[in-house]
């Protein structure tokens, strides 16, 4: 995946929503996934910024990607 600098994530009890952005501001991908499977995928990101909403929810994904 080209080098992405900025992820958005729009939360959901079950499935999220990502949109990863290269520096430029050029849409790299789109797309929706379960709890699991985007943890997986932005485990295997190389370090970038990620934006999501604030929420009860926002926090334990946040010590999530901490970790």
């Amino acid at each position: 995946m080209s080098a992405v600098a900025l992820v958005g994530i729009d939360l959901g009890k079950h499935n999220f929503h990502l949109h990863g952005q290269h520096k430029s501001g050029r849409e790299v991908f789109r797309k929706k996934a379960t709890r699991l499977r985007t943890m997986r995928f932005l485990g295997n990101l190389p370090s970038c910024t990620v934006a999501m909403e604030a929420c009860a929810g926002s926090h334990f994904v946040a010590r999530q990607l901490i970790a």
